[in-house]
């Protein structure tokens, strides 16, 4: 008998509403901080194609967020299961502005974050 209804409770289908329950309990709710960590998305070409090919996101964050702070933000935020997380520090460059004036391209620190296998993110919903 225990065997049986063990196996029906792996079969049922659950609602959107359980869904919802499961998940909540998952991941965290969000803190002020680490809506603070993730800054922007980084667009560039190989970024988009990490992210439809190798299930990666690119993001700005904070110049103090630790890997494991970043970790926490991402899942708390988009709900996901994070693989792993690399850090990067973009140094600033310098340019010029026509012929005569010299500018500057400020640096940041970027976060290359795997999500699971079965995971997946849209940054750019309509």
């Amino acid at each position: 008998m225990a065997e049986q209804e063990l196996a029906t409770k792996k079969t049922k289908k659950r609602s959107k509403k359980e869904v919802k329950e499961v998940e909540a309990k998952r991941f965290q709710s969000p803190t002020e901080k680490q809506f603070d960590v993730i800054i922007a998305p980084v667009i560039t070409e190989k970024s988009m194609a990490d992210m439809q090919n190798l299930n990666k996101v690119t993001v700005k964050v904070l110049p103090t967020a630790k890997r494991s702070e970043v970790k926490k933000a991402f899942e708390s935020l988009f709900q996901v299961e994070v693989k792993n997380v690399h850090i990067a520090n973009v140094r600033s460059k310098e340019k010029s502005r026509g012929s005569r004036y010299k500018g500057s391209v400020p640096g940041y620190k970027k976060a290359i974050v795997t999500l699971a296998k079965n995971e997946a993110l849209d940054l750019f919903k309509e």
